[in-house]
C-alpha cells in the first residue's frame, strides 16, 4: 500500500498538528520546542525524555518483525528472473566503508589530534581480536530465530528471512499472499510509529539538552570537530561522488533528500537498527524496488558502517599521537582497512562502534586500559559524535540502494510536501 493511498489525516486541529502535513517540518517543529523547554523548564524537558524513550522503544520493537516478515514475503513472491541487485549494493556499502575509513586516516595527518586521557571506572567488555569479533559473527548467523527477534540480532533475522522466503516460494498461493498480508500489515504499524516521530523527537531534544547541555562538550571541541567535519565531508563529497560513478547522474537530489528524511531521525534515535523502519518508508515513497530493499536496508544497517570506520580510526590515531607512536602510511592504512572490518561488525545501538577501539588500538601495542580510556572519552563526546555518525550511516544505506535500483527524475522531487 503506497502512502498516496493511506487514510486521511485527523480532521481535529490537535491531529493535523501532530499527524498531518509535512513531516520534515513537523520534526523541526518538535526540535525547536523541545531546545526551548529544556532552557526555560529543564525539569518538564527530563520529564519529556520518556516520550523520546517510548518512541526509539517502538521503533525498535516493530523493527526485528518488520525485517524478518519484509524479506521472507520479498524473496517468497519474487517473480522468476528477477534480480534484487544486492551484489552491488553490498559492493558500494564495503567502498563506502573503506572510503570512509581511508578519508579518516587522511583527516587525522591533516589535523593530528591529542586526548587528555585519565583513569575511567567504565566497565566494558570489548572483543579482544578479529578472531573474536568473526566468532560473534558466525554465531549471531546461527541463531535461533526467536532469540534473534527479542534480542535485534539483525544478522540473525536476516539469515531466517532468507532462507524463509527462499523455502516459502514453493508454498500454495494462498501461503505466500498470506505472507504478503502478514508485510502489509506490519507495515501499517511502522507508519503508524513513524506518524509519532515529531513528538519522540521532541522528547529526546528536550530530554538530552536539558541533562547533558554541551558544557561537557567544550574539553573535547577539536577531537569532535575533526570527527564531525569526517563524516560531514563523507556525507556531502565522497558519498556523491561513488554514486556518480555508479549512476553518472545528479547524486545531490537523493543524498539530501535521505539526509533530511532519513539522517534528521536517526541523528536523534541514534540507533541504526531504530532507523530501519524509516527507511524502509523512505524507499516505498521513492518507489524502490521492494524486493531489494527489503533486503539491503536492514543490511545495510548491519554492515554500512561508514561512520563507525570514521570512528573508530579518528580515536585510535588520536590516542597514537597523544602516546607519541610514529603511524607510518602503510600502518596506517591497515588501520583503515582492520577498521572498515570492525565496523562491520558494530552493533546497530548507539554507542556501539566505540567498543571496538580496543581492537584497533592493539595494533600499535597501546595498553588495554589506556584504550579503555579512549572509549571513555568517546562516550563523553558521543552526544554528538554518534548521533552524527548513526545519521550518516542510516542515511548511506538509502543512497546506495537508490543509487543501484535506479532513480528516474520524476522521483528526486521531495517526498515530504505529501508524506502523510
Amino acid at each position: 500500500m503506497s502512502l498516496e493511498n493511506q487514510p486521511a489525516a485527523p480532521r481535529s486541529s490537535i491531529g493535523r498538528l501532530l499527524f498531518g502535513g509535512n513531516l520534515v517540518l513537523r520534526i523541526a517543529i518538535g526540535i525547536v520546542v523541545g531546545v526551548l523547554l529544556a532552557f526555560l523548564w529543564p525539569d518538564a524537558a527530563k520529564s519529556a525524555m520518556l516520550l523520546g524513550n517510548l518512541f526509539v522503544q517502538a521503533l525498535k520493537a516493530v523493527a526485528p518483525i518488520l525485517v524478518l516478515v519484509l524479506v521472507a514475503s520479498a524473496l517468497a513472491n519474487q517473480t522468476p528472473g528477477h534480480q534484487a541487485n544486492l551484489r552491488p549494493i553490498v559492493l558500494l556499502y564495503l567502498i563506502g566503508t573503506l572510503s570512509a575509513a581511508f578519508l579518516a586516516v587522511l583527516m587525522s595527518s591533516v589535523f593530528p589530534t591529542t586526548l587528555t586521557l585519565t583513569v575511567t571506572d567504565v566497565a566494558i567488555n570489548p572483543p579482544q581480536g578479529i578472531g573474536e569479533v568473526l566468532n560473534n559473527l558466525l554465531f549471531k548467523i546461527v541463531d535461533n530465530p526467536v532469540s534473534a527477534v527479542m534480542n535485534g540480532n539483525f544478522i540473525g533475522i536476516l539469515v531466517w528471512g532468507i532462507a524463509l522466503g527462499l523455502t516459502m516460494r514453493q508454498a500454495s498461493d494462498g501461503s505466500r499472499q498470506m505472507l504478503t498480508d502478514l508485510s502489509e500489515a506490519v507495515t501499517s504499524i511502522v507508519r503508524v510509529v513513524i506518524r509519532l516521530a515529531p513528538i519522540g523527537i521532541f522528547g529526546l531534544v528536550a530530554g538530552n539538552i536539558a541533562e547533558f547541555g554541551f558544557s561537557a562538550l567544550q574539553g573535547y571541541a577539536r577531537i569532535l570537530s575533526v570527527l564531525l567535519s569526517a563524516m560531514l565531508i563523507m556525507a556531502l563529497l565522497v558519498n556523491p561522488i561513488i554514486v556518480f560513478v555508479k549512476t553518472r547522474r545528479n547524486p545531490y537530489p537523493i543524498v539530501l533528500m535521505a539526509l533530511r528524511e532519513s539522517g534528521i531521525t536517526a541523528f536523534f534515535t541514534r540507533s541504526s537498527a531504530a532507523n530501519i523502519p524509516v527507511n524502509m518508508s523512505l524507499c516505498e515513497r521513492l518507489n524502490l524496488d521492494k524486493n531489494t530493499y527489503a533486503v539491503s536496508i536492514p543490511l545495510g544497517a548491519t554492515i554500512n558502517m561508514g561512520g563507525a570506520a570514521i570512528t573508530i580510526t579518528i580515536l585510535t590515531l588520536a590516542a597514537a599521537h597523544t602516546l607519541g607512536i610514529v603511524v607510518d602510511l602503510p600502518t596506517a592504512l591497515l588501520l583503515s582497512v582492520v577498521a572498515a572490518l570492525s565496523a562491520c561488525g558494530a552493533s546497530g545501538v548507539a554507542g556501539g562502534s566505540l567498543l571496538l577501539i580496543p581492537l584497533s588500538c592493539s595494533l600499535f601495542g597501546i595498553p588495554n586500559d589506556v584504550a579503555m580510556q579512549v572509549v571513555a572519552v568517546g562516550f563523553v563526546i558521543s552526544i554528538l559524535q554518534d548521533s552524527a555518525e548513526t545519521a550518516l550511516n542510516s542515511s548511506t544505506d538509502v543512497v546506495f540502494t537508490a543509487a543501484v535500483c535506479g532513480m528516474p527524475e520524476a522521483r528526486s522531487q521531495s517526498l515530504t510536501e505529501n508524506v502523510d
